[in-house]
């Protein structure tokens, strides 16, 4: 099978065509497994060959080109090539985080998988695990550590004999041997794209699991714009239930990667966590400037101390926590006076994130719905962050947008230190495309919510600033309808011509009775009163 190199120039119909054919090569495994499933595998080896693939075109092009050598000429049986390979290992894991020897880059093992009677699947964990162990004992050893777990080779589903499963696994590698991702001269994110556009197909087929680990890209992009507003640069950027780590990603899409300091995530599933870290390094972000750690947000936080300038998140919906009476006493929570109620945690995670915003800074959240009206804790916790002015802004989203639920959400943008001494809300419910599964948002849809939170515009059955005056009287009460009146008026009603129709309607009624009544006496039947 042979693909078309990437050009410097890299065009939006290559760009889907590189996507379409990755997703051709992720359906050699359809079939055989869930969406979840082969996700894991087919994203796992996208990785390996992208950290083959970086880290021979570093060795060539930056450590070996002055001496006229390339890696695959250093011959592993020749001492003095030895020596050479323990320098450029050093050099690998300094600037690259890890390192590969010559025949366990990706093209080495595909070739080998595609010679008649080889047997691959041994070298290929082999290979996985040494990509582990050469960041042992160093930086970037918390970033690679168990990266790999979820490729399980020897998983019946690959086929029921080593046999079946080393065919498959090596027809999937030759296939995307054949693809030259060209990262020395192709757009920076071609391949970033082409990653994210696979993370949303598989979120598509995966039902309820998909929220677990994707935000739908253009509910993404309202965020991300959001908390950039008035950004040219980021200090750092942090989602405290990143999934796959792509809302992070979009945030720094907005203002230029490079113009983003240092990211941060936590995520509790274990291999969403594994796909965080991948889609990080594979996207550029060198291994120094992220931070992902893998644990339970609320009950044990992993960035104390830490303050962060954007904050994004899409936590799970009314998902269930302790609320032990030990985070009375919590920084988080300890200020409010209560806790989000156990059952419901959506004003946990609030609370968490607004702790850790920069003063500067700006958060958004996407949350269900009910977060605006419940009683009890959730009341009071409203009204401390309306009356402390932390509340910037209220978006009502459509319903039927997120992956594996249809209710409507909402979201919530808060600041420590506003400009306004208003609450915007926003009611864009009716601002998305109908599809055949699942509603989105278009671009136009998108530019409209945006571009009423960044002007703060009143419009009619849109939009609408309330005063703290306004929320009192609603008693913190932050239902939409409340504020943004989208009540449509039915047409007036002209009785005259209504009473004329009915007459109408009952002369025409006459005439068919007495048609019926001659019909009946013909064929000798009692006619119907």
């Amino acid at each position: 099978m042979a693909y078309e190199l990437l050009g410097e120039a890299v065009t939006e119909e290559q760009k889907r065509r590189l996507e379409q054919k990755l997703w051709d090569i992720a359906n050699t495994l359809r079939g055989r497994m869930d969406a979840d499933e082969f996700r894991d595998y087919i994203l796992g080896f996208i990785f390996y060959k992208y950290l083959s693939e970086r880290l021979h075109l570093y060795v060539d092009r930056e450590l070996l080109k002055s001496e006229g050598r390339t890696f695959t000429s250093l011959d592993e049986d020749d001492p003095k090539d030895m020596e050479i390979l323990k320098a450029v290992e050093e050099a690998c894991v300094e600037k690259l985080g890890y390192f590969l020897r010559p025949n366990e880059l990706f093209t080495a093992v595909a070739k080998r998988g595609n010679e008649a009677g080889s047997f691959i699947l041994d070298d290929l964990t082999e290979t996985l695990n040494n990509i582990q162990k050469s960041t042992m004992g160093n930086e970037s050893e918390e970033d690679f550590i168990n990266l790999f777990e979820d490729l399980d080779l020897t998983s019946t589903k690959l086929g029921r004999t080593n046999e079946a499963r080393n065919t498959i696994i090596a027809k999937v590698l030759v296939h995307l041997d054949a693809i030259d991702f060209q990262l020395d001269s192709a757009d920076a994110d071609v391949l970033g794209d082409a990653y994210e556009y696979l993370i949303g197909k598989f979120a598509s087929g995966a039902g309820k699991k998909a929220g677990e680990f994707y935000t739908p890209q253009q509910v993404s992009t309202v965020l991300a714009k959001i908390v950039t507003t008035g950004k040219a640069r980021l200090r750092s950027v942090y989602d405290p239930t990143c999934g796959s780590g792509s809302l992070l990603l979009r945030v720094a899409r907005e203002v230029g990667q490079e113009n983003v300091n240092d990211f941060y995530g936590q995520e509790l599933n274990r291999t969403t966590y594994n796909l965080a870290r991948m889609n990080m390094l594979l996207h550029g972000v060198h291994y120094r400037n992220f931070d992902i750690q893998q644990e339970d947000t609320l009950e044990h936080p992993q960035h104390e101390g830490m303050t962060f300038e954007a904050i994004v998140a899409n936590p799970p919906f009314s998902a269930k926590w302790s609320a032990n009476k030990i985070f009375e006493s919590d920084d988080r929570f300890s200020e409010y006076g209560r806790l989000a109620p156990s059952s419901k945690a959506d004003f946990a995670f609030v609370q968490h994130m607004l702790h850790h915003l920069d003063e500067d800074g700006t958060m958004a959240v996407v949350l269900p719905h009910g977060v605006l009206f419940r009683g009890g804790a959730e009341r009071i916790i409203r009204e401390f962050l309306v009356r402390r002015n932390f509340l910037d802004a209220v978006i009502g989203l459509p319903a039927n947008i997120f992956y594996g639920t249809g209710i409507p959400t909402c979201i919530l943008v808060l600041k420590r230190c506003k400009e306004t001494e208003n609450i915007l809300f926003v009611d864009a419910s009716a601002c998305f495309q109908r599809g055949t599964n699942q509603n989105w948002l278009s671009t136009d849809d998108v530019d409209r919510i945006v571009s009423a939170y960044r002007t703060r515009a009143e419009e009619e059955q849109f939009s609408h600033r309330a005063n703290l005056d306004e929320v009192l009287e609603h008693d913190f009460n932050l239902n939409i309808p409340r504020y943004v009146d989208t009540y449509v008026p039915e047409p007036p009603v002209d009785l005259d011509e209504v009473t004329r129709r009915i007459e109408r309607l009952n002369m025409e009624m006459q005439d068919v009775d007495e048609e019926l009544r001659a019909y009946c006496a013909e064929l000798g039947l009692e006619a119907p009163v």
